[in-house]
């Protein structure tokens, strides 16, 4: 697949890129929708999602970065060349979440509420984002059989995406946009339960996007490693946990007690 999504007089414009800012855009409008039926104004979701955007981004870059050491050791300058690639999504989850807490600590705002607006808008922006990944013909599997792919009912022009110097791979990044894709609308579902408790969506998400991201990541020939292990299964059986210890906690809560639907902004709590 060609990465350029267009170029203007030398001046080239990237599927990645122009993916990345379609997937903040809408899920920045997803966020100010929501925030307003629990009264957060639109400056602070704004520019809570500003500095979230702005150090993930980082942090996203920072973490591939420290696992590929070696190669950005003999190439430094590749270090700011993102349009290329090499965002890995736990070290923006942890970047985001960090200037999240931050953020709602200093203007006394509910972390756990304002994580569960986030988690809809989130996990959509990871199922758009993928599509970069597909452009730049990355984050892809292992070799696969055409045969195999065909069964999978998998869209053709995917297929001939994934088919790179006479082989073709599984196109790992279809399968976690399409359980991101899932994982939303299990979520929109969820959200509508009335009993409810705030932090349980975020809960979810973690679950969710963790389980998919594990056996997914079986499939990719490149995973940033931790000795034998690939990092990202490690820290999907990390976050699952943490995600079922905070379901399991809140779940003792009383029936009406702390509901999602009930808890305003500007509430000093975690």
């Amino acid at each position: 697949m060609n990465p350029v999504m267009i170029s203007i007089f030398g001046l080239e414009i990237r599927w990645y890129s122009f993916l990345l800012l379609l997937a903040i855009g809408l899920g920045l409008y997803l966020l100010i929708k929501e925030g307003k039926r629990y009264e957060y104004s639109k400056d602070f979701l704004f520019n809570l999602a500003f500095w979230m955007i702005i150090f993930g981004f980082i942090s996203a870059r920072i973490y591939y970065v420290i696992f590929n050491y070696k190669y950005y050791l003999n190439d430094p300058i590749s270090i700011l060349k993102v349009w290329e690639g090499g965002l890995a999504i736990h070290g923006g989850l942890l970047g985001g979440f960090i200037t999240l807490v931050l953020y709602c600590r200093k203007y006394n705002t509910r972390i756990s509420k304002m994580t569960d607006m986030i988690t809809i808008p989130l996990l959509l922006g990871q199922a758009i984002g993928r599509w970069g990944n597909f452009f730049n013909g990355e984050a892809h599997g292992s070799a696969v059989a055409l045969i195999d792919l065909q069964n999978k009912h998998i869209p053709e022009f995917i297929i001939e995406g994934m088919h790179i110097n006479g082989v073709y791979y599984h196109p790992t990044f279809f399968y976690e946009s399409l359980w991101c894709i899932l994982g939303v609308l299990v979520l929109l579902i969820v959200k509508k339960y009335k009993y409810l408790k705030v932090g349980q969506l975020s809960s979810i998400y973690l679950m969710w996007y963790s389980v998919g991201r594990f056996f997914i990541e079986s499939l990719r020939t490149d995973s940033l490693m931790l000795g034998g292990f690939k990092v990202a299964q490690l820290v999907s059986i990390a976050l699952f946990v943490i995600g079922l210890l905070i379901f399991m906690i809140l779940s003792r809560k009383g029936k009406f007690e702390d509901l999602y639907t009930e808890a305003k902004g500007s509430e000093i709590q975690f």
